[in-house]
C-alpha cells in the first residue's frame, strides 16, 4: 500500500522558511513503516521550495490595506503584499496523481490556512479516486467542520501515529473503522467521531524519517538544520494556547539517551544544527540536564548548534542549566515572556513571574547567551499601559524584542468566552491580522507597538563606540553602518522632529498614517534607555536628542 503525506501551501503576508521542515509528517512516515510491513510512505512538501507569488488580500482581511500600504525598505518595515507560498493547488493535484497513491494524508496545522489544505484535497479528488485523510491542530479542534467537506473522507484528531497506523490496517482489510482511535469518518453524510485513545509510548516511536528530503534543504547560518522533539505536551495550562488539543493533557518525554542517539544519527547524515520543537523543552530539568551533558561529551565544542525556536519557558531555567546549554551548543535563547504584568500572567494561567524572568535574562547575558524575548500584544483584558510597560522593560534588558499580536485559536480555553468561530474568524486567526482589538487597545495601538519593537531592536543593533552613548551619538553611528541603517537613523530623526513615521520607498518617503507616535514615545519614556545584546546602553534623554510627547 502506498501512502502520500503532503504539506500544503499557505497564504499570508510573510513566511518563516527555516521552520518549514514537515517534522510531523516525517514522524508519521516512520511510524507507519515500522508498524505495517510492506507499506510505502512518501512525504511531499508543497509549501517550501516553490517560491511565492502575490495574490489578492482576502475580503476578511481587507481592512489591513490601511496598515500594510507601502513596500518599505527601512528597518522598521512591516508588510505590503499578500502572498501564496508554495505550489498551486492544481500543481499539488497533478503531483499527487503522478505518485499513484492508495491513500493521501494532508496536514492542516493552522486554522488560518485550512482553506489552502482543503483546496489541495479538492484538486486531488478531481484526479484520484482514493481516500483523503486530514490531521493536525486545526483538524483536532474542528473535526466535524473539516469532515463536512465532500473531498475529505477521514480526519484524525490529536497525535496521529496510532490513528494513521490503525486506519491503514482497516483500509487494508485488517480492521474496522469504528475501532480506529481518534478517527473521524462519514456514515452516509453523518460525521462519526471515534473515541480518543492514548498514542504509542514515545520511547516506542521511531525517529522521524527524513529520507524524502536533502539535508541541505533547511539551513541555519549555512549549516544543515533538522528539527526534533524530546517531549510532547505541556504541563502548563495557558488559556491562550491550544496545545492540549493535539498533544493531550499529559506531559511525556523521551529518554535522554534516545534523543542523543537521534542527534548522533542526524549528525552522521550531515546535519549540524538541531532545533527542538518541544512545547516545553526544559520542564523536566534532570532529563534536559542529562541530554545537555550527553551532547557536551559527544561533540567537540562548536561542532553542533542547538536551537529552540518554538520558545523556552524560563520558569524551569537556572544558572546551572544555562551554563550547560551554552556549552552544549545553544546559539541563543528564545524566551516566552508573554507579559511582564503579574495580573495578566495570572489571568492567562501562566505560572511565571517577572522576578524569575529578569533573573534568567541577567544570568544568560552574563554567560554570553544572546536572547530573543517574546511579548504577546493585545491579550484579552490587558491594558495598553501594561503592554507599554512590558515593552519598556525589554528595551532596558539585553534582549531582542519579539512582538507577536494575539489571535484567538480554536481549542484554547479563551475561545470558550467568545462566540463560535465564523469562517472570517478562522481567516483572521494569525498574528498579521491584528484581529483582536478591544476596549483596552485599538488596532492602531497594536500596529504601533509592533513597529515600536522594530525601532527598539534597530537601536539595539547599532554598533556603539562605548558602553554608554546618547541617542544622538547612536544615530550618528548608524548613518555610517550601511544604507539600511542610514535610512533607519534618518526616519527616526524625522519621527523625533515631526512626530510622524514614514516608510522609505522607491518613490521617496511615504507617511504611515496609522502609526500613533504618542504610544511610541510612551514606550521610550517608560524605558528611559535601551540595552543592546552586548550590554551597552543608549540613553533616551541626553545629547540634544530626546523622546518627548510634547
Amino acid at each position: 500500500m502506498k501512502i502520500l503525506l503532503l504539506q500544503p501551501p499557505v497564504r499570508d503576508f510573510y513566511d518563516t522558511a527555516i521552520r518549514l521542515q514537515p517534522l510531523g509528517l516525517c514522524l508519521l512516515k516512520a511510524a507507519v513503516e515500522r508498524y505495517i510491513s510492506g507499506a510505502e510512505v512518501v512525504v511531499r512538501d508543497f509549501h517550501q521550495g516553490f517560491g511565492r507569488r502575490t495574490v489578492s488580500i482576502p475580503r476578511d482581511l481587507a481592512y489591513l490595506r490601511e496598515y500594510y500600504i507601502h513596500p518599505d525598505v527601512s528597518p522598521f518595515s512591516t508588510f505590503s503584499h499578500y502572498y501564496h507560498f508554495g505550489a498551486t493547488a492544481e500543481d499539488v493535484g497533478r503531483a499527487a496523481a503522478a505518485e499513484r497513491p492508495d491513500l493521501v494524508g494532508i496536514s492542516s496545522l493552522f486554522s488560518a490556512y485550512h482553506q489552502e489544505a482543503l483546496a489541495c484535497a479538492r484538486e486531488i479528488k478531481k484526479r484520484l479516486k482514493v481516500p483523503i485523510v486530514m490531521g493536525g491542530a486545526h483538524v483536532s479542534v474542528m473535526p466535524e467542520s473539516v469532515l463536512m467537506d465532500p473531498c475529505v473522507d477521514f480526519v484524525i484528531r490529536g497525535e496521529g501515529e496510532r490513528g494513521l497506523v490503525e486506519l491503514v490496517r482497516a483500509l487494508h482489510g485488517r480492521g474496522d473503522l469504528a475501532s480506529v482511535p481518534n478517527l473521524g469518518y462519514k456514515r452516509g453524510i453523518e460525521p462519526i467521531l471515534n473515541p480518543m485513545a492514548v498514542n504509542y509510548p514515545l520511547d516506542e516511536l521511531p525517529p522521524a524519517d527524513l529520507s524524502d528530503f536533502a539535508n541541505g534543504r533547511n539551513l541555519f547560518e549555512e549549516r544543515p538544520l533538522c528539527s526534533l522533539v524530546t517531549s510532547r505536551g505541556c504541563p502548563h495550562r495557558c488559556s491562550f494556547c491550544a496545545v492540549q488539543s493535539t498533544s493531550g493533557t499529559a506531559y511525556r518525554r523521551r529518554p535522554p539517551e534516545q534523543v542523543l542517539a537521534e542527534i548522533r544519527q542526524r549528525y552522521a547524515e550531515g546535519y549540524r544544527v538541531f532545533n527542538f520543537e518541544d512545547d516545553n523543552l526544559t520542564y523536566h530539568q534532570e532529563g534536559f540536564r542529562s541530554l545537555l551533558e550527553g551532547c557536551i561529551a559527544e561533540f567537540p565544542e562548536g561542532e553542533i548548534r542547538l536551537l529552540a525556536m518554538n520558545g523556552i519557558s524560563y520558569l524551569s531555567l537556572n544558572r546551572g542549566l544555562l551554563g550547560l546549554m551554552k556549552r552544549a551548543g545553544f546559539h541563543h535563547l528564545d524566551l516566552s515572556l508573554v507579559s511582564a504584568e503579574d495580573v495578566t500572567l495570572a489571568r492567562m494561567g501562566r505560572p511565571h513571574s517577572l522576578e524569575k524572568y529578569v533573573e534568567v535574562v541577567e544570568g544568560a547575558h552574563a554567560m554570553g547567551l544572546p536572547m530573543v524575548s517574546y511579548q504577546i500584544l493585545g491579550l484579552p483584558g490587558e491594558s495598553i499601559e501594561a503592554m507599554i510597560s512590558t515593552m519598556a522593560l525589554m528595551a532596558r534588558l539585553p534582549v531582542i524584542i519579539g512582538a507577536s499580536i494575539f489571535y484567538l485559536t480554536p481549542g484554547c480555553a479563551l475561545a470558550a468566552e467568545y462566540p463560535p468561530f465564523t469562517p472570517g474568524d478562522l481567516m483572521r486567526a494569525r498574528s498579521t491580522a491584528m484581529a483582536r482589538a478591544n476596549e483596552h487597545v485599538s488596532r492602531d495601538d497594536l500596529y504601533t507597538l509592533f513597529i515600536t519593537a522594530r525601532i527598539i531592536n534597530f537601536l539595539k543593533g547599532i554598533p556603539l563606540p562605548s558602553r554608554e552613548s546618547t541617542l544622538k551619538e547612536a544615530l550618528d553611528g548608524a548613518k555610517g553602518s550601511g544604507r539600511r541603517a542610514r535610512i533607519g537613523a534618518e526616519l527616526l530623526e524625522r519621527l523625533l522632529a515631526e512626530k510622524r513615521l514614514y516608510a522609505s520607498t522607491r518613490n521617496g518617503r511615504r507617511l504611515l498614517p496609522r502609526f500613533r507616535p504618542e504610544v511610541f514615545f510612551r514606550v521610550c519614556e517608560g524605558a528611559g534607555y535601551c540595552r543592546t545584546r552586548q550590554g551597552a546602553v543608549i540613553s533616551f534623554d541626553q545629547g540634544g536628542t530626546k523622546f518627548e510627547t510634547e
